[in-house]
């Protein structure tokens, strides 16, 4: 059973969004401030009230039940925005006082779908469509956005109130596009969402390896397309199969004290089966139709990372994906992935020299992949190249990792002779 004090927090993750979302959609989304005060009043009074008088028999449906009040003192008190609020909605004042909030399930799950659709607008920025989707649609605090951005309060503050101008510049409605609009629009929504469970997965903040929480609102949101009829598109289940695939080997991807195990090291005993069997699953529902979209093969890519064998067909078909993937979706990072493969599947002086003809020097994964396959063949080079990783790390994370790299490398040529191996 939660506390006072723990329910607080736990409620606002998982309700505020629920709240907000619905009274955007009631008032407009032009009128989210209000929502957001309106729910922030809310918890306010239910933090003071619990407090004194102890825990409701049902915390959730009195949060609710304060939450339609308050919308309605609030009108009340404020008549000239009440006349604008029934102008635009078409009501007289005396019926938009009496109208009811609907936060039933359904209303609850077909306005967060909405609100989806509405912060995924291509008119704003990238990192702002992020930024208001872990605001409104996840629940997370100020402080936590901008922890995960590496910036300050003030930063994100003025980010959001940016990006919610934008959306009332260009009139953005809380509607689920119509079906001529939806695959274009979707891949805006899923571009979103993946970057945020990469955001958790990869995490770029100082205290965190994995921020499991970021993670797990980027599934919960993309399960939610999967489940209406007109949203659960291949792609959707696609990337639903990824973040399963990538979410199953969480335990093993942060040691006892909280830093990162590579992939290598990973102890395959600790990866959940469960979620493997539920990407396997998405993956197939992604099998219909003649679309193979980048979320297919990286979803294919991440269910051999799945497989705990090492065999030569494992990390052939790895490298064969990622071929597809570079020609239908070029990046950087991923033709860096698809060298490790290459080393594996075929040998390592191959991909050295793949890897060298990308000359992504400003990035220390490249100089950490150098050093890594530089290992059997110059140790000496590699050496210097997970110095040059080090030097170049943003997080405590990655420097940590790297750090042991290269004190092994270090013990290695104190205690032998430097030799040069003929490539495997």
């Amino acid at each position: 059973m939660f506390e006072t004090k723990d329910l607080i927090p736990h409620l606002f993750r998982t309700e505020f969004t629920k709240m907000v979302s619905v009274l955007s959609r009631h008032f407009g989304l032009q009128h989210v401030e209000m929502a957001e005060d309106i729910v922030s009043d809310t918890f306010l009074l239910a933090a003071e009230t619990w407090k004194l008088k102890g825990l409701p028999e049902n915390p959730t449906a009195w949060l609710y039940t304060v939450a339609k009040n308050k919308t309605k003192d609030y009108l009340k008190r404020n008549q000239l925005f009440t006349k604008k609020i029934a102008i635009e909605i078409r009501k007289t004042e005396s019926e938009l006082y009496e109208m009811e909030v609907d936060l039933s399930d359904q209303n609850i799950n077909d306005s967060q779908l909405r609100m989806m659709f509405a912060l995924c607008n291509p008119a704003i920025p990238t990192e702002s469509q992020i930024g208001l989707s872990l605001r409104l649609l996840c629940g997370f605090g100020i402080e936590e956005i901008a922890e995960a951005f590496l910036t300050n309060k003030e930063t994100i503050n003025k980010r959001l109130f940016r990006a919610k101008e934008k959306l009332r510049e260009v009139d953005a409605d809380m509607e689920i596009p119509p079906a001529e609009e939806i695959h274009t629009r979707l891949e805006s929504v899923l571009s979103v969402l993946y970057l945020l469970f990469n955001e958790g997965y990869y995490s770029s903040t100082q205290n965190n390896v994995l921020r499991k929480d970021f993670c797990l609102e980027a599934m919960r949101l993309n399960l939610m397309l999967t489940e209406n009829t007109i949203t659960r598109q291949p792609f959707v289940f696609a990337l639903l199969s990824l973040m399963c695939f990538h979410a199953s080997r969480f335990e093993a991807r942060t040691s006892a004290v909280g830093e990162l195990v590579l992939y290598d090291d990973q102890d395959a005993k600790l990866w959940n089966h469960e979620l493997i069997q539920r990407g396997e699953y998405y993956l197939n529902q992604a099998s219909v139709g003649n679309e193979i979209s980048k979320y297919h093969l990286e979803a294919a890519i991440a269910y051999w990372h799945t497989q705990p064998t090492s065999a030569a067909e494992k990390w052939e078909s790895i490298l064969q994906l990622y071929n597809k993937l570079l020609q239908i979706d070029y990046s950087p990072m991923a033709a860096l992935n698809r060298t490790y493969a290459l080393a594996k599947a075929r040998n390592v002086k191959a991909a050295i020299s793949e890897a060298e003809k990308l000359n992504l020097t400003d990035s220390h994964w490249y100089h950490a992949l150098l050093g890594e396959l530089y290992t059997v063949i110059d140790q000496q080079k590699a050496h210097a190249y997970f110095q040059k990783a080090i030097a170049l790390s943003k997080t405590d994370a990655d420097r940590s990792v790297l750090q042991k790299k290269k004190n092994q490398m270090e013990v290695t040529l104190a205690n032998e002779p430097v030799k040069k191996h003929n490539a495997q």
